[in-house]
């Protein structure tokens, strides 16, 4: 047994000494020339690798530095350039044969830099495109399989051409592909950190390579992203007003001309607006849209917005060319709960006044939503009905009519109907028709900017039966005679007011002496000086 032993002990030892001594009669670095014209034969730009040497334990042949030159037309820096490459290669046909027959590669640490142009091609677009004035080969390129091909702790960094704004940098990517083949499906896994916090993960198929156009090249994958923040990321400024927190979950196809993408995506603390607060509540979105890859141009099948109960559906298309994507979509609201998109007002710029809140009715809204897609126009008719101000006594914040006695307890609307154009420096509303069956009637039109500053003109008939027409009636008895008659008809004719202060705090002003001019004789307005004054407060 001892004997046995010391034999295994003695082989070991010989091993140790082969793995060892081996690597120093190999020159690994006299195949440099072939591996550099092979792989820049295969990816069609010059590669150039550091100087090789080769390990016998781990049967690989690694070079110290590898760089991978770009497209000209994007870059004459590198498009790849990795702290080291290491080859596995058949440790029998390398040292008996002098051959190199390569099983895998692992890239450690690369910096790789993806640019698009203002036509929106990609500098990897040309990755193995035979050169330009030669021959087209006769029939398919032979198939070369590598069994693994890795990148560890890779960093991407993806830029426009020309630059504008920060580039989007991915850390930590870590990229697997079998079976790597220019002519077969390949299987692949990429994971990498976000800008921020995120994280992005992609599994699924590749392949067959485009050899006219990588970016054309056929994929099938799952995406999960994880806590994307697209201001944190360097995706959108601050300045835009849009931020959220979002995970989604997206199954990506391509045929190499037209892409489709179903998925969900759940937004927290969703904002859209400049001046807007965050949502309190997580909003769902699921979707199903379809790219014309050559074109950049897409529809929007159905995007579904879902907040509680409620879901409000987003149709049409957007186009992602230089100098930035735009949209055109249709919104299409019918008769949703009020109470249900309340809490995404604020998310949108819209404020209520302080300690006031919208409870029960329907909201209906038609939009067309149109321009680029991180500042776009918004426009068309909304329609609230039979829904309560609640904590709002409009009628006691009536300035010009201190006879009036107000709507404790919240103001109930009848209807309340606008065009809405909303821009990134204000919503304007036109066409403005509202019922407050406790005031009375108002049309007219006015202006929310971004801070939240109103200038609204208005033209209000208050009601014979509601609070309003009460204090004019008890004013117009107060005043008798010819100018109790004339305030009654003015009033019942028509009330000019002036919405200004902020949506937070609002300040309404019924301009009395505008009402009473022309509305009475020379005589009469003369008699009424003074007695305006008991109808307007101090």
């Amino acid at each position: 047994m001892k004997r046995w032993v010391k034999i295994a002990i003695g082989i070991g030892v010989v091993l140790v000494l082969v793995l060892v001594i081996v690597p120093f009669f190999v020159n690994a670095d006299s195949f440099r020339p072939m591996l550099e014209n092979q792989l820049s034969s295969a990816l069609g730009r010059k590669v150039t690798l550091g100087k090789l040497s080769f390990s016998l334990f781990s049967g690989s042949v690694v070079a110290d530095q590898l760089t991978v030159a770009d497209d000209p037309a994007f870059s004459a820096a590198p498009f790849l350039q990795a702290k080291s490459l290491k080859i596995g290669v058949d440790v029998g046909a390398f040292l008996f044969h002098h051959q190199v027959n390569v099983r895998k590669f692992v890239a450690e640490s690369p910096e790789i830099h993806l640019i698009s142009n203002a036509q929106g091609v990609w500098n990897y677009a040309s990755l193995g495109r035979t050169g330009t004035g030669t021959a087209p080969p006769q029939g398919p390129s032979p198939e070369v399989v590598v069994a693994i091909a890795q990148i560890d702790d890779g960093k991407v960094v993806v830029s426009s051409s020309p630059a504008k704004g920060q580039p989007f940098v991915y850390d930590a990517v870590n990229i697997t592909v079998d079976n790597l083949s220019s002519h077969s499906v390949m299987p692949f896994s990429v994971k990498a950190n976000l800008p921020g916090s995120g994280s992005v993960s992609l599994n699924g198929t590749v392949g067959p390579f485009n050899e006219q156009d990588a970016s054309a090249t056929p994929l099938s994958a799952q995406l999960a992203v994880r806590a994307f923040d697209p201001v944190k990321a360097g995706v959108l400024p601050a300045s835009d007003g849009i931020d959220m927190q979002a995970d989604v979950d997206a199954q990506l196809k391509s045929d190499g001309k037209t892409a489709t993408s179903t998925g969900s995506i759940v937004a927290q603390h969703l904002l859209l607006a400049k001046g807007g607060t965050p949502a309190p509540n997580p909003v769902h979105v699921t979707y199903t849209a379809q790219d014309d890859l050559r074109a950049q141009t897409g529809t929007v099948k159905d995007l579904a917005v879902a907040t509680g109960p409620v879901t409000v559906h987003v149709t049409g298309t957007f186009a992602t060319k230089e100098p930035a994507t735009t949209v055109d979509l249709h919104v299409n609201a019918m008769r949703v709960p009020v109470d249900a998109v309340e809490a995404l007002l604020p998310a949108v710029g819209v404020h209520l006044p302080t300690g006031s809140q919208l409870k029960g009715g329907t909201l209906t809204a038609q939009l067309a939503i149109t321009g680029t897609a991180t500042s776009p126009v918004i426009e068309g008719p909304v329609e609230v009905d039979n829904t309560q101000l609640a904590g709002f006594d409009l009628g006691s914040k009536i300035q010009g009519l201190k006879a009036l006695t107000g709507t404790s307890g919240g103001t109930g609307i009848q209807v309340l109907h606008a065009d809405v154009r909303q821009t990134s420096a204000q919503t304007a509303l036109s066409n403005i028709n509202c019922v407050v069956p406790a005031i009375g009637t108002a049309t007219g039109q006015g202006t929310v900017a971004a801070s939240g500053a109103l200038n609204f003109q208005l033209t209000a008939k208050l009601s014979g039966s509601g609070a309003a027409g009460a204090a004019v009636d008890a004013a117009s008895a107060a005043l008798g005679g010819v100018a109790g008659n004339l305030l009654h008809t003015a009033a019942n004719a028509s009330v000019p007011m002036t919405i200004t202060g902020t949506t937070s705090n609002p300040v309404i002003r019924a301009d009395v002496k505008a009402m009473m001019k022309g509305s009475a004789g020379t005589a009469a307005k003369k008699s009424l000086g003074n007695l305006l004054q008991g109808l307007m407060p101090k």
